[in-house]
């Protein structure tokens, strides 16, 4: 029975992936793949932009940026699942929940930045191609990349210093993780003013991002749709059509998670809606950029090709 009067926990209770024996085996596994898939698309991408002279450009300068972000998302979530899943103390220390929740707003904020980053860049890329290197300078791609992680760092250091100060009466998180959501359930008292926070800060995030990839893709489109030739615009869109998997994507999980008033938030819902958008989403992203990309492709298969050839 949790303590009702308790105000500075010892630690906070999370859900493992289930009570069933042979499900918690599924899961288990399932995680493990998901999570081994993800450090391998990501870290081969990583290493391919590093080592590939022809991919040091904005495009995956921004694209490294994002695979960080991956790899930091799964491995803080991830572990954390899995030892829960086949511990019998599915406890979490409250400095641990702390490092979760701060990261997590972090790496969520700075995503979604990071996403309207990128398709400002295949706005110039495909809308102002002669200027795309004059715009697109190093010193300016840098402050580009910056902006979105210091958006995430201000914007978590202002959610966990509003959410800690508060007292705790419960101690079971309906979560796999301590994620904001799901700990604002456990307060003593009525926490409309972390909630109000909470929607004002994701709101400027997602309202700030979200649009300018919109007007970023009207215009992207726009242009795609003078070209004359239909090879030409093919080969246009397919240069966008990875981009737009990967926001369409997160912007509907992330929406739908923090968007939406509390008597909205289904349980089950909300628990699918972290692991997409902190597991899956993560694992997704490299696999849909290497398909969609014949340069990481060519890349790989360069330096794949010789060894297998001794």
């Amino acid at each position: 029975m949790e303590n009702a009067n308790q105000t500075t926990p010892s630690c906070f209770f999370l859900l493992g992936l289930s009570t069933v024996p042979h499900l918690q085996i599924l899961g288990f596994l399932l995680f493990v793949v998901m999570y081994i898939i993800t450090l391998l698309g990501n870290g081969i991408l990583l290493f391919t932009v590093r080592i590939s002279p022809t991919l040091h450009t904005p495009m995956y300068f921004f694209l490294s940026n994002l695979s960080i972000i991956d790899i930091s998302f799964s491995s803080m979530i991830v572990p954390t699942i899995l030892i829960i899943t086949v511990s019998t103390e599915k406890s979490i220390s409250v400095g641990g929940c702390i490092f979760q929740m701060f990261f997590s707003l972090i790496l969520g904020a700075t995503e979604c930045m990071l996403l309207a980053v990128m398709a400002y860049d295949r706005f110039v890329a495909i809308c102002r191609p002669l200027h795309y290197t004059s715009i697109m300078n190093r010193r300016f791609c840098i402050i580009l990349a910056l902006i979105p992680w210091t958006v995430g760092f201000i914007n978590s250091c202002i959610q966990v210093s509003i959410t800690w100060t508060l007292p705790f009466c419960r101690t079971h998180v309906n979560d796999f993780f301590c994620e904001l959501p799901a700990l604002l359930k456990l307060f003593c008292r009525d926490p409309w003013l972390n909630e109000i926070s909470m929607y004002v800060s994701a709101a400027t995030v997602i309202l700030c991002a979200f649009p300018l990839t919109l007007i970023s893709y009207v215009y992207i489109i726009s242009t795609i749709l003078k070209i004359r030739c239909s090879q030409g615009r093919h080969a246009a869109f397919s240069t966008c059509t990875s981009h737009l998997s990967v926001v369409t994507l997160y912007y509907v999980t992330i929406m739908s998670m923090y968007l939406r008033p509390p008597s909205s938030h289904p349980l089950k819902t909300d628990n699918a809606v972290s692991i997409f958008y902190t597991v899956v989403t993560p694992m997704l992203n490299p696999i849909i950029y290497s398909i969609r990309n014949k340069d990481v492709k060519n890349c790989v298969l360069k330096y794949i090709k010789p060894s297998g050839t001794v």
